[in-house]
């Protein structure tokens, strides 16, 4: 044998040696692994399922170990009446076959030799709870996935959805499959995922006969996220999906979306969250004719964390047994607090004011061909000397500042009076144009003609100023007294009028 071979002999029999000797350690410390990760788990769908009637819990059903690899399987057990009165108990079954590290086989194969514990591959399991799941996917598990656990606990892999295809006398499901690609540090503390989906379509008919009808195409979704110190997880997150098309009603409208983007961001400080999303659709289409495109940003800074969440878990408390017994078909208990409960809430309250949280609509618009309208809307929030105030008195120390803004484009008004009237069965160009410039005008000339907005050149404006105990309403300075006053007295007009 030459030198060559000799050598590569050599490095083959040294990986097969390290293998073995690293999978048989593997083995010995794979089940304390596993019920570390189902604690963890369980950790985390405790916290998902708050404040609805009905848990999650997983378990180990079974581990058969061998030296270079062993085979568990998992139970996801559901309880209560959030998952229906037909399917009050459900049960998933997972198989997972899991191969030894260090270097298991299917790693091997593909090039990939970064030592790792063990690679599980797993999949979803037929059994009464999902049979019709089964049966969409031709009896195929629909649900498969392989995580790779490193030494440091760290966790990589994807996770596939199958193709389904279903359909009975009432309703359709046709779906293309979906994919999500993931990777976690230690117990969860980092996360990253990528996702895609191709396709969606569902069809269905409601219970006064209306059909019903949504597909949707080009669906990617992007995380990166890290725990908080508080136990939930800040980050990004990225929606996007190419084209949406809804069917409903008995006349069968058809509203189509292109182009729709959500990202949301959310970061904490300290003892404070601040957080942003916002949403964009490149085109809006109804029965057929282009709308338009539309856009919105919320906001929200300087949020007390411990405070926020007491009070989410005061009200998921007093939610769960609402719940329950709207999905029982009982009558709805009355939500009442307790003494203690009271006080709990107040005090967290005023903490939360304490911070001089702010909210704010950083943007919100619909453009057309001919126009665009916008508004925006920022509240800042302080602690007052007493919850005990007067209702007026309250809100000019609960209120910082408020500042609001709204641009209503006539043009805009027409393009969308115009489309009302298409949709509505008019067919002359006369007729369409006519109707679109007298909804314009009559929208201004209410707006303008009760002092609630102005005319600047084309656009309906009105803005809402208030600080420091005044308020400015379209240029004009008063108190807010006044400000009341002046607005009850133009809805009374406007009311009288109709």
């Amino acid at each position: 044998m030459n030198k060559p071979a000799v050598v590569f002999l050599g490095f083959v029999v040294a990986i097969g040696a390290v293998s073995a000797g690293g999978a048989w350690y593997t083995g010995k410390q794979l089940e304390p692994v596993l019920q570390t990760a189902i604690q963890n788990a369980n950790k985390e769908l405790q916290t998902s399922m708050a404040g609805v009637d009905g848990t999650l819990a997983l378990e180990l059903v079974s581990l058969d170990r061998g030296v270079f690899s062993s085979t568990a399987h998992y139970r996801l057990k559901g309880q209560g009446s959030v998952f229906g009165e037909d399917n009050p108990n459900p049960e998933l079954l997972f198989v997972d076959h899991i191969e030894h590290g260090p270097l298991p086989f299917s790693r091997l194969v593909t090039l990939k030799w970064l030592p790792v514990m063990a690679t599980s591959h797993y999949e979803l399991e037929k059994n009464p709870t999902t049979e019709k799941w089964f049966a969409a996917s031709k009896d195929v598990s629909p649900l498969k996935g392989v995580a790779n656990i490193g030494y440091s606990r760290s966790v990589s892999g994807n996770i596939e959805l199958l193709p389904l295809e279903f359909k009975d006398d009432s309703s359709s499901v046709s779906f293309s499959g979906a994919n999500l690609d993931f990777d976690s540090s230690a117990e969860g503390q980092k996360v990253k995922a990528d996702g895609f989906m191709n396709s969606l379509k569902v069809a269905a008919v409601d219970a006064n006969g209306a059909p019903f009808e949504a597909e949707l195409a080009g669906l990617t979704v992007a995380s990166n996220l890290e725990k908080s110190t508080f136990g939930f997880y800040t980050g990004q997150n990225t929606v996007e999906l190419t084209d949406t098309k809804v069917t409903f009603g008995p006349q069968k409208a058809v509203l189509t979306l292109k182009g729709f983007e959500q990202k949301d961001s959310t970061q904490a400080k300290d003892n404070n969250l601040a957080g942003r999303v916002d949403y964009k659709i490149d085109e809006i289409g109804y029965q057929g004719k282009p709308v338009g495109s539309a856009a919105m940003a919320v906001s929200m800074k300087n949020v007390d964390i411990p405070a926020m969440l007491v009070l989410t878990k005061l009200y998921q408390d007093k939610m769960q047994p609402v719940q329950a017994a709207a999905a029982a078909g009982q009558p709805v208990p009355e939500l009442q607090l307790t003494e203690a409960e009271q006080t709990l809430a107040e005090a967290n309250v005023n903490q939360v004011l304490a911070a001089k949280p702010q909210l704010a609509v950083e943007n919100l618009s619909l453009k057309t061909t001919h126009g665009e309208s916008k508004f925006n809307l920022v509240v800042d929030l302080a602690k007052p000397t007493s919850m005990e105030l007067p209702p007026v008195e309250l809100g000019k120390q609960m209120v910082a500042l408020l500042d609001a803004n709204l641009t209503l484009s006539k043009p805009m008004i027409s393009d969308v009076a115009a489309l009302q009237a298409q949709v509505g069965g008019v067919t002359d160009s006369k007729a369409i144009e006519q109707q679109s410039q007298m909804a314009a005008e009559m929208v201004s000339s209410m707006a303008v003609g009760t002092q609630m907005a102005t005319l600047v050149g084309t656009d309906v404006v009105s803005k809402l100023h208030y600080a420091n105990d005044e308020v400015t309403f379209n240029g004009q300075k008063m108190t807010v007294e006044q400000f009341i006053s002046f607005v009850m007295s133009k809805v009374g007009a406007v009311s009288g009028a109709q």
